[in-house]
């Protein structure tokens, strides 16, 4: 792994294999190593680079409390990278509304976009959680949010049955900066990219974990609606992180996509 410049930032990243560029973006609850169960199939066919957010990782902020500055960030970190206009783009969760607005914005800079258990815009009824995860986390620290993170991340069934995958997740969450983490969650509190998903024309796949409690299907299916160029592809029995949960079935459903 490597860490550059970008603006007054320092990112960390990591870029392997040969063939058209593909980038990763990981949820708010994890970091670049959620892809490591699928990074090894995607390299034999592409050169995949996934970074971390600030705060995770050796990656540092400053950075502004709103989603378009991430998706600045990312764009700006691509650009530092020499990333070409081929690239496509993933991201999973808050690296799903990143990409989102990064579509938006800087959609003749890829090629085609996964989304993978995000949305436009949290409803007011999700508000509350990201709150309190924000507030915890400065105020009480990661060690205080990390049960209730590791619920948002994995159904119940999942948690009991994979205690290794579990524990490994808890220590990563450890790992992050508890007040660049509540800026991340409180950016999402200002989000709503429902209007302007019309202004995405980049072919785009929709992957949604049907057990997601995190980001709910219907935030998927708001999606599928708002952008034309979108084909969904529902995961039975899934939560909110299916590389890690299922590294076959998310590899499955977004292999197919990503042939030329």
């Amino acid at each position: 792994m490597t860490d550059i410049m970008v603006g007054k930032n320092r990112i960390q990243y990591e870029q392997v294999g040969k063939g058209p560029d593909l980038v990763l973006l990981p949820t708010l609850l994890a970091e670049m190593s959620v892809y490591d169960k699928v990074i090894d199939e995607l390299s034999h066919f592409r050169r995949v680079t996934r970074f971390n957010f600030p705060g995770f990782g050796s990656s540092t902020g400053p950075i502004n409390q709103n989603l378009e500055d991430y998706a600045k960030l990312i764009h700006e970190s691509m650009n530092v990278l020499n990333l070409p206009t081929n690239t496509d783009l993933l991201g999973n969760g808050f690296g799903g509304f990143v990409a989102v607005t990064f579509s938006i914005y800087y959609g003749n800079t890829i090629n085609k976009l996964i989304l993978v258990d995000t949305g436009a815009g949290f409803p007011e009824s999700g508000m509350g959680a990201l709150y309190n995860l924000a507030e915890n986390a400065k105020n009480k620290g990661m060690d205080s949010i990390i049960e209730a993170a590791l619920k948002r991340m994995f159904p119940d069934n999942f948690i009991d049955s994979n205690p290794i995958i579990v524990e490994e997740r808890r220590m990563k969450l450890k790992e992050a900066d508890p007040q660049l983490f509540a800026n991340a969650a409180l950016s999402l509190t200002g989000l709503d990219n429902r209007p302007k998903l019309k202004d995405i024309k980049n072919q785009c796949l929709i992957v949604v974990g049907l057990e997601d409690e995190t980001t709910p299907p219907d935030l998927s299916y708001e999606l599928h609606q708002g952008i034309s160029k979108s084909e969904l592809i529902e995961l039975p029995g899934i939560g909110h992180c299916p590389q890690l949960q299922d590294p076959e079935a998310f590899l499955n459903a977004v292999l197919p996509f990503l042939q030329p």
